[in-house]
């Protein structure tokens, strides 16, 4: 056998083999129910029967140049389940920086739960999913009212409805990863919480360029340490919590919502609401016109901490 002829048939052997490894694909997880309930305007509420995972160290960037949860679930493919892909993966080499939204002011942190408190901006996020026709509801009024807001998307949400994730860019809002499944991720073990991250991350790749600047974790507030260590390799450099949380998944009623809202923003806020819920979007122009005139602008996420 001559020497060109073995290697030919090694390098076969090689593809083959690589080819054979990519990841596998599981089953759809459900998302649990929301609880009801009433109180909860402060912050620091994780939603009802979910782990909190663990407040950062410092949540809050310091005056740097300036530095979106329960709804019935939608089916769609799963996510995948290997322990993670390759360094040539869309999920590891796909930007996180929209070319549409500002650069993040140097010192920002891991994870933030407030922006700076010396500017007169407020970040509205939305878990994404839900009713489609409640969504586009909800992105209409508040680009009424010149608001922008960041939607933190359920990759199987994406899978149903994905025409909504152009529709959220061109009303010049903001796009970002809230996993694939909407499990309890910090209960997940390391390679799960990984597929849960990446297979969400692929969605918006595929169907906007990019996999978006944020994450949020499914089913807390705050992010454990592996969990935003399987953000990080997936791509994500920044978590994204809260600071005001209405609870409005509970549908406890539109001026429920908008008091709640009302009584607990301020400058820098991050507040926590989710599509697909009637009660959002009744209360949304009253929150909108209420912080005008408290001379409080809703701007995306990236914005607040540029």
């Amino acid at each position: 056998m001559s020497v060109n002829r073995r290697r030919i048939l090694r390098t076969t052997a090689q593809l083959a083999t690589l080819t054979a490894a990519g990841p596998l694909l599981a089953a759809c997880g459900q998302e649990a129910a929301g609880a009801g309930g009433s109180a909860a305007t402060a912050p620091g509420h994780p939603h009802p029967g979910t782990a909190t995972g663990s407040a950062p160290t410092v949540l809050t960037p310091g005056r740097v140049p300036g530095a979106v949860p329960h709804t019935n679930p939608i089916g769609g493919p799963g996510s995948p389940t290997a322990a993670g892909p390759s360094a040539t993966s869309p999920s590891a080499t796909a930007s996180a920086s929209p070319a549409d939204q500002p650069p993040l002011a140097a010192g920002t942190p891991a994870e933030v739960a407030t922006g700076p408190r010396d500017r007169p901006q407020i970040a509205l996020t939305f878990h994404g999913q839900g009713d489609p026709a409640l969504a586009t509801a909800l992105l209409t009024a508040a680009e009424q009212h010149g608001a922008q807001v960041t939607v933190l998307v359920v990759g199987s949400w994406l899978d149903q409805q994905p025409q909504l994730a152009r529709r959220i860019l061109d009303g010049g809002h903001e796009l970002g990863n809230h996993t694939q499944n909407h499990l309890d991720i910090n209960a997940l073990p390391a390679d799960q919480a990984y597929a849960e991250i990446a297979g969400c991350a692929d969605r918006l790749r595929a169907l906007t360029g990019s996999i978006g600047r944020w994450f949020r974790p499914s089913a807390a507030q705050y992010a454990s340490a592996e969990v935003k260590a399987q953000a990080l390799r997936v791509g994500y450099e920044h978590c994204l919590s809260y600071d005001v949380d209405p609870r409005d998944y509970a549908d406890p009623g539109a001026d429920v919502v908008q008091r709640r809202i009302l009584a607990a923003i301020r400058p820098g806020s991050i507040v926590a609401l989710h599509m697909g819920h009637q009660g959002t979007v009744d209360a949304l122009p009253a929150v909108l016109e209420a912080l005008q005139q408290r001379g409080l602008s809703a701007v995306t996420a990236s914005r607040l901490f540029a």
